[in-house]
């Protein structure tokens, strides 16, 4: 009798594990293999317009990252509330500034500054103040958004959702 067990494979033949595993690497082979870096490069292109609204909402982060220095500086108190608040406005600053194309990327918008809000002096006006200016940069971001797809579209919806985080809990 022959031995017909399940667990029994002839040399040199091949399990169903081994081919779905062969397939699914060749298919990755071959998609990988099917896209250009020409298609990449397209796609991450951006407009001369882009270029300026991406300058805008890094000087836009910027301002924000200003806000709670300012307001951390205020008293002790808010420093520490805000300040897991405060790295995260700064690394979305780096990546914005990471994903803005260009020698100017880091510089702000051309134009005369915009004033600076009067910050108040106590810790719940500073509360309040960082509030408003969060809110301001959510807006902003999101409504840069739809101008732009792929990475960028992503990373300035996810840094307005991550703001509108925030704004929720310094109100």
């Amino acid at each position: 009798m022959s031995d017909s067990s399940p667990g029994s494979v002839p040399a040199g033949a091949f399990t169903r594990r081994t081919l779905l595993a062969a397939a699914v690497v060749g298919t990755a082979a071959v998609a990988a293999g099917c896209t250009s870096s020409s298609e990449e490069d397209a796609a991450d292109a951006v407009t001369p317009a882009q270029v300026d609204q991406l300058a805008e909402q890094v000087a836009v982060q910027t301002a924000l990252v200003a806000a709670y220095d300012r307001a951390s500086a205020t008293s002790p108190a808010v420093a520490t509330e805000v300040s897991v608040l405060a790295a995260q406005a700064r690394a979305q600053l780096e990546r914005l500034q990471a994903a803005a194309p260009g020698p100017g990327a880091g510089a702000a918008a051309s134009g005369p500054a915009p004033a600076e809000p009067v910050l108040p002096a106590d810790p719940a006006g500073a509360r309040a103040f960082l509030h408003a200016e969060v809110g301001r940069a959510a807006a902003a971001h999101a409504a840069a958004c739809p101008d732009f797809t792929g990475a960028r579209a992503a990373l300035l919806g996810s840094i307005a959702a991550g703001l509108r985080g925030a704004e929720g809990q310094l109100a």
